[in-house]
């Protein structure tokens, strides 16, 4: 049963990254991470009364708190990096850093990975290379950030080490806590978002894209849940790399639904990212 959940969890956060990111294509980044984030803050709200009866101290709120500040800005530029760029190139991007800060950061505190979280980050790196590429018969001028990196890649290693640290800070939380850090994270992602749409007058209205964004911010808490719910009955390395393994299905829908297309090492640097997400949480044993 927590390998379903985690394999859940991971198909429901590429969904809601996918949606996330083509809603963003069309209403703008802002109002989008503004209204999917409170959708998702309205359900655990109305589920909250209905689950198990949890204690959380002030430290899982603070650590909550931190979690909403750091993963409110990963999130924000994810969808704008997936607004921007290919896809099947920004997701597995942002993946590898989001593993990696947690494991980087490990090691600067003392402790040794195993080989494999190693050969996981440097295969990682490799991959950033390699989705990075792409020919000038392939790229057209308005699909490259300033003459370097493709579009978006350079806004998703950015929102992927935001991404590690909130990954980080929800690992510091007791299971006693329930769902309640989730909740503060998402109550201060919200605020921080609805505060910076009102300093520079961002109107919310969204005519033809608010069910999409809406949805967007269902998928992305629920895979929140059932990557708590995995992680408190499964083993802790199994479950975190089956739940990494989310640019899958926003690689799948991105090719299904826009057609999206990839030189060869560009697909080669896919499927090394997918494989540094493997390496990198199984020998890190996190």
């Amino acid at each position: 049963m927590p390998y379903l959940l985690a394999l859940a969890s991971a198909l429901l956060y590429g969904a809601g990254d996918f949606t996330g990111g083509l809603a963003s294509r069309r209403a703008g980044t802002l109002p989008v991470i503004v209204l999917s984030q409170f959708s998702g803050l309205v359900l655990l709200a109305g589920l909250l009364p209905f689950l198990p009866a949890s204690s959380p101290s002030r430290a899982d709120l603070l650590w909550g708190v931190f979690a909403g500040f750091t993963g409110g800005v990963g999130v924000a530029l994810l969808y704008r990096a997936l607004a921007i760029g290919r896809m099947a190139v920004v997701a597995p991007t942002t993946a590898v850093c989001a593993v990696a800060v947690p494991v980087l950061i490990s090691v600067a505190l003392g402790e040794r990975p195993r080989s494999l979280a190693v050969l996981g980050i440097v295969l990682g790196l490799g991959a950033i290379v390699l989705v990075s590429q792409q020919r000038g018969a392939e790229a057209p001028p308005a699909d490259r950030a300033g003459g370097g990196l493709p579009a978006g890649v350079g806004i998703a290693l950015v929102s992927g080490v935001a991404i590690g640290l909130f990954l980080l800070a929800l690992a510091q939380t007791r299971a006693e806590a329930g769902m309640w850090p989730i909740l503060a994270s998402r109550a201060t992602s919200v605020t921080l978002f609805a505060l910076a749409a009102a300093s520079v007058r961002r109107s919310l209205r969204m005519p033809g894209t608010l069910a999409l964004t809406l949805l967007c911010g269902v998928l992305d808490m629920s895979a929140n849940a059932l990557y708590l719910l995995a992680a408190r009955t499964g083993p802790l390395s199994v479950v975190v790399t089956l739940s990494s393994l989310y640019p899958a299905s926003t690689v799948l829908l991105a090719r299904v639904v826009l057609g999206e297309r990839l030189s060869g090492l560009q697909l080669v640097g896919v499927g090394c990212a997918l494989g540094a997400i493997v390496l990198i949480v199984s020998g890190g044993g996190m």
